[in-house]
């Protein structure tokens, strides 16, 4: 293993592009920080800093491509049925729950997916 240049980027920002900021940005809000106001402008923010910055990138209208990035969203075993919850009352669906609570799949209204996994009935 090397050592960490200390030069590399410290941030980590995730970005999305979407032609519908209005109708996605509640739901990753309430998804990532557990509240769907969490949204200042362009940018989902959590308050306590443990989530990194989601930003939304503006986009011409089109098709939902296959979905090159999985997002894999951790929360406590007993969290995880209060952040879907969440998320699905920002305008979500859920996709699939066949694994809950170990998993369940969400998407936004742009068909973005992301997986909110717990260490709940893990085998």
């Amino acid at each position: 293993m090397g050592r960490a240049d200390a030069a590399a980027p410290t941030v980590l920002e995730l970005g999305l592009d979407t032609a519908n900021r209005d109708a996605i940005a509640p739901f990753w809000a309430a998804l990532l920080t557990g509240d769907a106001s969490n949204v200042d402008g362009d940018d989902v923010v959590d308050p306590s800093n443990r989530v990194p910055l989601l930003w939304f990138q503006n986009t011409e209208q089109h098709d939902v491509p296959k979905q090159r990035l999985h997002v894999d969203l951790w929360v406590g075993a007993d969290q995880g049925e209060a952040r879907i919850t969440a998320a699905v009352a920002a305008g979500g669906t859920v996709v699939d729950d066949s694994q809950a609570p170990s998993f369940t799949v969400l998407a936004d209204a742009d068909g973005n997916r992301v997986c909110v996994c717990t260490i709940a009935d893990r085998r």
